[in-house]
């Protein structure tokens, strides 16, 4: 997933195309994906990323731009993907390969939404606009996840490689002391 705009990190430029670490965030996802038992690699590109969907050597699938559900709704409709799905945000730079199969290895059929305690993100200094309460837990996505048909599964996990998605000049900061 890598059209979004990237309006709260207050840049110029396309937002999968933020360097972290001198690289481009998008870069570092692809690389992880390269890096794991991933059988093939798709982008989810929008009109808010052109630059990126020119430089990805991957195939795109054109979303409309209206947001995360909207775009993934778009992407999950292609006739080019079957699912299960697995899904990554292109603004986690400390992802990896490693990570990537963790979660394969913790899908077991239908839907699994991965999430971290918000806790975690706090203790990171890093932003945690969307919370939920999970049992008695809150905890936070982290912009990977499978989607399948069947049963919906969770796995909580307290990995910073997944918990640190760069949303804002400070989650870029935090992300840089990570790598």
């Amino acid at each position: 997933m890598c059209g979004g705009r990237g309006t709260r990190l207050d840049i110029e430029g396309e937002k999968p195309l933020f360097r972290v670490g001198g690289v481009p965030m998008v870069d570092r996802v692809v690389g992880a994906l390269e890096n794991s038992g991933v059988e093939r690699i798709v982008a989810a590109t929008s009109p808010n990323a052109p630059e990126t969907q020119s430089r990805l050597n991957v195939p795109c699938i054109e979303t409309p731009g209206k947001g995360y559900v909207a775009d993934l709704d778009a992407a999950l409709a292609d006739d080019r993907l079957s699912r299960p799905v697995l899904t990554v945000a292109a603004d986690l730079p400390l992802l990896d390969g490693e990570i990537v199969d963790r979660v394969l290895d913790e899908h077991s059929g239908g839907s699994l939404s991965v999430l971290v305690p918000a806790s975690l993100k706090r203790g990171l200094g890093v932003s945690d606009d969307t919370t939920f309460e999970d049992g008695d837990r809150e905890v936070a996505p982290t912009g990977v996840n499978v989607v399948g048909d069947g049963p919906d599964d969770i796995w909580r996990t307290r990995d910073r490689r997944v918990a640190v998605n760069v949303n804002t000049l400070a989650d870029a900061r935090v992300a840089e002391q990570w790598l």
